[in-house]
């Protein structure tokens, strides 16, 4: 089956609650869309980077599995954006669904979206027509000068664009001190924790 609108390559769906940043601790259904080539060396769903490793499947098929009509569906990846999510989320949005994206925004946006969260990566940047419709700026902290990058791209979002720092998991208690003293000097930002780790949920 060819990848197009209407057929989508899928990593894994499953219902849980939203782990990170402005809507953690919120119910969610996740669409984890395979495809990425930004490349994180920090990736914790490196499987999710060959889309050829997963199932293609029909729209209607995945929406029909969505587990919270009126409820938050959350698009991820992967990077979704490679794909074209127009019907995606016209039939979602059919179901009255609330639909978020998470990406890395390096490919140009398609698709209808209620929240967009931008989580930009400094070796492949966001298309810059994406910083103007991000709802929440995620810039995920690996060493220190990712907080100069943090900054960086702050500038280019919205006044409206809610910021967070989510420390990488595997540096968490490297990182911890440095993040926290950023955070009480510059409180435009808030802390975003990966709260499915800390409570061992997928």
């Amino acid at each position: 089956m060819e990848i197009n609108a209407s057929n989508l390559p899928i990593m894994e769906t499953f219902y849980s609650i939203q782990g990170e940043g402005f809507h953690s601790g919120k119910p969610a259904y996740f669409i984890r869309l395979g495809g990425c080539d930004v490349g994180c060396h920090w990736c914790d769903v490196k499987e999710s980077w060959d889309h050829g490793d997963h199932k293609i499947i029909n729209v209607d098929k995945i929406v029909s599995e969505v587990e919270c009509q009126n409820g938050i569906v959350i698009v991820t990846g992967g990077e979704p954006l490679m794909w074209d999510m127009n019907i995606l989320t016209s039939k979602l949005r059919e179901n009255n669904n609330i639909i978020h994206l998470e990406t890395s925004g390096a490919y140009e946006i398609s698709g209808t979206w209620d929240w967009v969260c931008l989580s930009p990566k400094k070796q492949k940047l966001p298309d810059k027509e994406i910083y103007k419709l991000a709802d929440e700026l995620k810039i995920i902290i690996y060493n220190k000068h990712d907080l100069k990058f943090a900054i960086e791209e702050a500038s280019k979002v919205t006044e409206k664009c809610k910021l967070f720092i989510q420390p990488e998991w595997e540096r968490f208690e490297r990182n911890k001190d440095f993040i926290i003293d950023f955070i009480k000097e510059n409180p435009k930002w808030q802390i975003s924790l990966q709260l499915h780790k800390f409570m061992n949920v997928d």
